[in-house]
């Protein structure tokens, strides 16, 4: 199946409609989905069979995959029906997309599958210019087998690198793709049961969800051993387990598609901006079990937002982190990452914010993760809360990720990084990267991981190596500035 997608990838580079791993991703992931739906129908339709009973297809017999995607006689595929180069192009923008935008109505049921494939396809359009490589394209996932447990799970592994590749893309695919060992550390450490609601306010790509999902569902999900779980418990995990909202539409598009591809049929997955809801008046029935996230930061909003929080800032992680700790369940638990400016920073907003945390929820937990974690699209330094809302904090136990290489993008965070940290959070244990911090020590509610055990090394330059430092630096600058006027120079003359 990756072989498969990798020659989808490099046929798709060639097409005039296609732009760089986002488009590529985005397009993929439409014909994707459609095969996959066809292999559930087909699937449902069969059990259904077996019981006597009669499926209703989703789909009208016109638009299903085995009528205009891939027509077959004697399984072999009918080369008289199965329309390419315009023809295809037309059917596929002027009747098949519309026909989907369709399915997203008031009269649909919003927990339905119809309902969610209305919601991706919404904001979805065929990019694929020449009809002859979608018919390739066609072709090639028609290969592909989504029938069975095993065929699925493996579709789900394929996708996620799909995304994996796009946020590595860099610039606004970034959003996209929290590193998933990260991801699966959080949801380790915050640990959801099956009857519990789980949210991610910025939900991209739904990383943290299905991870959850994931750990809810499998015994040990790299030999695709799951738990047994009730009919009764079955049904809540699909349709009322795991909710999320999420502000682009393309983010959004992808987030509900990994779901539904997850098998998570029913995702309660909102195209909105978080920020516009006003936190005052939440009722506790409106509120989660579990909050995982990874909220976007380094943004400014307006005043107008500002107003739906009762400590008003313009920063867009202080509002974020406002919205979680009102979102929150008594016992609830949250574990989200910050940028570590919340948490050193004292003015006044970032001072209430942390004293209202410390106050009425208990802090337990601070990770501080090592530089470059997120890189290629953010080198900021951050660091991850972990909640409850069941007491005041007492005292925060810190641990510092140290990793034996530097952080790059092609030397990535490693799961087995986080080991020495997942045997000792639940016992406090000290050890050379982990310190305890009493509540009545913590100044001015400054909350940044400072590690005693770590002694700042101050290195000592004699005078003449201070000066020759000083020539090294402006020798370079001299060498920068004047690559830059040499540009300069001939865009000016072109």
């Amino acid at each position: 199946m990756e072989s498969k997608i990798n020659r989808i990838t490099d046929i798709l580079r060639t097409d005039d409609g296609i732009s760089g791993a986002m488009h590529y991703t985005e397009q993929i992931s439409w014909v994707l989905f459609l095969k996959f739906l066809n292999d559930l129908e087909e699937t449902k339709s069969e059990d259904a069979e077996l019981d006597g009973k009669i499926y209703n297809f989703i789909l009208d017999e016109k638009y299903r995959w085995s009528n205009w995607a891939v027509p077959k006689t004697n399984g072999k595929i009918d080369l008289i029906n199965a329309k390419s180069g315009d023809d295809l192009l037309e059917f596929v923008n002027k009747e098949l997309f519309p026909y989907l935008k369709s399915f997203k109505s008031i009269t649909e049921d919003a927990k339905s599958i119809k309902y969610k494939i209305g919601a991706i396809f919404e904001f979805l359009d065929n990019r694929i210019a020449n009809g002859h490589t979608l018919r390739e394209i066609l072709d090639i996932i028609d290969e592909m087998d989504f029938h069975n447990q095993s065929d699925l799970f493996q579709l789900s592994k394929v996708y996620e690198d799909l995304l994996k590749k796009m946020g590595s893309d860099g610039g606004n695919s970034g959003e996209f793709y929290t590193p998933r060992p990260l991801v699966k550390v959080i949801v380790d450490v915050v640990d959801p049961q099956v009857g519990q609601t789980i949210y991610d306010p910025s939900a991209g790509s739904c990383g943290f969800l299905i991870d959850a999902y994931n750990h809810i569902r499998y015994e040990d999900i790299e030999s695709n051993k799951q738990k047994e779980l009730s009919t009764k418990q079955l049904k809540f995990l699909s349709e009322d387990t795991f909710f999320g909202n999420e502000k682009t539409p393309l983010s959004y598009v992808m987030g509900v598609m990994n779901m539904i591809l997850h098998q998570i049929e029913s995702p309660n997955i909102a195209k909105k901006n978080t920020l516009t809801t006003d936190i005052r008046g939440l009722e506790e029935k409106d509120r989660y079990d579990c909050i995982l996230a990874n909220p976007p930061f380094g943004g400014k909003e307006k005043e107008q937002i500002q107003q739906n929080f009762p400590i008003k800032s313009n920063v867009t992680e202080l509002l974020f982190l406002q919205h979680m700790m009102n979102h929150l369940k008594l016992n609830g638990k949250c574990g989200v990452v910050v940028p570590e400016g919340i948490l050193f920073q004292t003015n006044k907003a970032f001072q209430s914010v942390k004293k209202e945390l410390l106050e009425r929820f208990n802090v337990h937990t601070i990770v501080s993760l090592p530089a470059g974690i997120f890189l290629p699209y953010s080198g900021v330094k951050t660091n991850v809360l972990f909640f409850d809302r069941n007491g005041s904090t007492s005292d925060i136990f810190y641990y510092e990720v140290n990793p034996p290489y530097k952080l790059t993008k092609n030397k990535p965070i490693q799961y087995e990084h986080f080991k020495e940290f997942l045997e000792i959070w639940k016992d406090r244990k000290l050890t050379d990267n982990s310190w305890i911090v009493n509540v009545n020590d913590i100044k001015d509610f400054d909350i940044s991981a400072k590690n005693p055990k770590v002694k700042e090394v101050i290195e000592h330059k004699s005078p003449i190596e201070l000066v020759e430092n000083i020539k090294d630096n402006n020798n370079e600058i001299n060498s920068l500035m004047s690559e830059i006027e040499s540009i300069l120079i001939g865009k000016s003359i072109d």
